[in-house]
């Protein structure tokens, strides 16, 4: 492969690029704090390459305190098709490397291009050089589970119901970060089983389990959702220790709405 690569965005020169290469390709440095433009084309290829990514931290952790990108991040983790190393001395470059070839990505005003070499010397000494960063380079550390995870087993430990509001929840938003930017995983958690009037005992005992988070932040985040008018609980005896505590959306405006509704009702008391 030799042609130059001329896109509108960085994600749609990914894209282009993971078709047409293959085997074992380092991503370097990925230009415009793209890491989320990479896992998701990364996951719309349908042979892709196994890619080695090479970052600075800041960018990763920026990335990944979005769940959604963090859980597919984890996916793609999970099924060998990327792994994550962080740069300590971050490169000027922006460059994918594979076997046979270098694409240096270059950002216009408005098109991103990717300038290809397939000299073989060149393609060899920076193929060599990142090989060398990765293995004096430290693996990122990512604490999100896989998202296909989460999905197959709240499903199977609590219910198909609460799996598909979780699913439909996390679909209407754009971003899942929380903190005025869509809500987090365990606010969605949360709404998920109030809509299906799940215990908190349960739900938390699955969202520690699966990696998700621990039930004192499980618990937390239900005493902030009571708080703003989110979501109430009910007490139910159980023959030995404490009642189990049900969670219900609080009001019968949240109950009859549907889930866009439910998500921007949410974020606006959640701002408030």
């Amino acid at each position: 492969m030799t042609r130059t690569f001329l896109e509108d965005g960085v994600g749609d020169l990914l894209s282009a690029a993971f078709r047409e290469v293959d085997g074992e390709v380092y991503v370097v440095n990925p230009i415009d704090d793209s890491v989320s433009e990479l896992v998701f084309r990364l996951h719309g290829v349908d042979s892709p390459p196994t890619v080695r990514l090479l970052a600075a931290n800041d960018p990763l952790k920026e990335a990944m305190d979005d769940f959604i990108v963090a859980g597919h991040t984890a996916d793609l983790v999970d099924a060998g098709t990327l792994s994550i190393r962080v740069l300590d001395s971050v490169p000027k470059a922006s460059v994918l490397v594979s076997d046979e070839t270098v694409i240096s990505l270059v950002e216009g005003d408005d098109h991103v291009g990717g300038l290809t070499s397939a000299n073989e010397a060149f393609v060899d000494e920076l193929r060599g050089r990142y090989e060398r960063q990765w293995e004096a380079s430290e693996p990122f550390s990512l604490r999100t589970p896989p998202l296909s995870r989460v999905r197959e087993t709240l499903a199977t430990d609590i219910g198909s119901d609460a799996a598909d509001d979780f699913d439909a929840i996390l679909d209407s938003l754009s971003v899942a970060r929380g903190d005025g930017e869509g809500l987090n995983e365990v606010t969605i958690t949360l709404l998920a089983a109030a809509r299906n009037g799940e215990l908190l005992y349960d739900i938390s005992k699955w969202g520690e389990d699966v990696g998700l988070a621990s039930k004192a932040t499980f618990s937390r985040t239900k005493s902030i959702l009571e708080d703003a008018g989110v979501i109430r609980t009910e007490k139910v005896p159980i023959d030995v220790g404490r009642p189990r505590l049900r969670l219900r959306l609080a009001t019968d405006r949240l109950v009859e709405a549907d889930v866009p509704d439910l998500v921007a009702d949410v974020e606006s008391r959640m701002a408030e």
